[in-house]
């Protein structure tokens, strides 16, 4: 099996069981990839799927369209091609499953996709969401707890505060509140976590919360919070990818939940979702 992914979506290989192969590429019909040049198709991709591809899955939210990616499947002569799809696709697709969300349902975006495979006959009795936490990292996670004095059973929680939109971020001060509740009122040990980028969020709200923390943001790997997360006793984050790796590795969540996405709550691990306007 083989992802096709953004740049982005492509960090994420290595953690996911059973692929083979993985091609990375800035799609045009992706908002968040930078103009081109050229209006002419991608000969080299299209070749590489031809050479790669006997079916393709492609996967969407509901406010997706699939036909860009049905398009260039066709043109690289993939024979499967599988989506959910708003109108007919006529020979763009060649099974594809009527989109009625949002305006019939609105489901899990897990069982969304395990819905759109099901129509082809594919199913699983296991649906719980899974990554593989690398050796390497998993040992560095280790260590690491065992220097923060984590390995000794006493109580401890991951706070990761930010997310890439603003209207999923709990609030700094609300965030430190709670934060300080944790650590005053139950014991709780906190290490937070975040991306280079989120740094001065992280600070910010550990020094609102006045009270002692432990700070991994712009430190770890993907791979490496996979780890941290499989071994922590809980998550506490908004509705962003932290929440969903600790789905994939079982890690019970505390999400501070925006109203955003009601389809992106934690998959079938212990959770709490306390929903905000």
């Amino acid at each position: 099996m083989t992802l096709f992914a953004s740049p982005a979506g492509a960090s994420a290989a290595a953690l996911l069981p059973g692929l083979h192969g993985l091609i990375v590429y800035d799609a045009p019909w992706m908002k968040a990839t930078a103009p081109r040049a050229s209006s002419q198709p991608d000969h080299g991709l299209i070749d590489r799927l031809r050479r790669d591809g006997c079916a393709a899955v492609i996967f969407t939210v509901y406010s997706q369209n699939p036909l860009p990616a049905a398009l260039t499947c066709l043109l690289a002569d993939i024979p499967l091609r599988l989506a959910h799809c708003r109108e007919s696709p006529y020979q763009l697709l060649t099974a594809w499953v009527e989109e009625t969300e949002p305006e019939r349902d609105v489901r899990h975006e897990v069982r969304r996709q395990l819905d759109l495979v099901a129509a082809v006959g594919c199913h699983t009795a296991d649906e719980r969401m899974r990554v593989i936490v690398p050796g390497e990292a998993a040992a560095h996670v280790r260590q690491t707890l065992r220097l923060l004095g984590l390995d000794d059973g006493r109580p401890w929680a991951v706070v990761h505060p930010g997310a890439p939109a603003p209207s999923r971020r709990y609030p700094p001060a609300l965030f430190a509140r709670a934060c300080r509740e944790l650590v005053e009122e139950h014991g709780v040990r906190l290490v937070f976590t975040g991306d280079e980028a989120e740094r001065p969020l992280v600070d910010e709200v550990r020094e609102a919360m006045d009270a002692p923390s432990d700070c991994l943001a712009g430190e770890l790997t993907l791979g490496e919070l996979a780890a941290l997360l499989a071994a922590a006793p809980l998550l506490v984050g908004n509705n962003t990818g932290p929440v969903h790796l600790a789905s994939a590795v079982g890690c019970p969540v505390v999400d501070l939940y925006a109203l955003t996405n009601p389809q992106h709550t934690p998959w079938m691990v212990p959770h709490r979702s306390r929903r905000r306007r």
